[in-house]
């Protein structure tokens, strides 16, 4: 592996009904199964953390993209949908749909920040070609 530039460390005992905690005390979670999946949905679970990663990394990315580009993206805001869909198979796949706002940008400049950032963005960089994220702009799905 190369010279990593940051990286990022957790512990995790009793997976999704156990306890997660990053090394350097930032974070500290009670992990439970959804209640959707039978569980008490009484902490959070690893897809409302990737949701919140990848919206994260997404939004930054935007902001970046479009200080490079001229246009104003620091108002971008991301909601995104970490789901778990049956594979037909007895287990699950994952599936995202970031839905962006960029109220500074027009319908066409949001757009084509958000498939460059698309392209750019680590998590998307990460997910593409395993799993399907869907991106909604302003309301319009690209």
């Amino acid at each position: 592996m190369t010279e990593a530039r940051y990286t990022a460390e957790a512990h995790v005992t009793g997976g999704r009904n156990g306890r997660a905690t990053t090394t350097d005390g930032a974070l500290d979670l009670k992990l439970r199964m959804p209640k959707e999946m039978g569980g008490d949905g009484e902490g959070s679970n690893p897809e409302q953390l990737f949701a919140i990663g990848y919206a994260a990394c997404f939004g930054t990315t935007l902001d970046l993209l479009g200080q490079s580009t001229g246009r104003r993206a620091d108002d971008a805001e991301i909601d995104a949908a970490v789901s778990l869909i049956p594979n037909g198979a007895g287990g699950f796949r994952l599936g995202v749909e970031l839905r962006i706002s960029l109220p500074s940008l027009t319908a066409a400049e949001a757009a084509g920040l958000a498939r460059a950032a698309h392209r750019a963005c680590p998590y998307s960089n990460a997910t593409r070609g395993n799993i399907e994220v869907a991106l909604v702009v302003n309301g319009e799905s690209l």
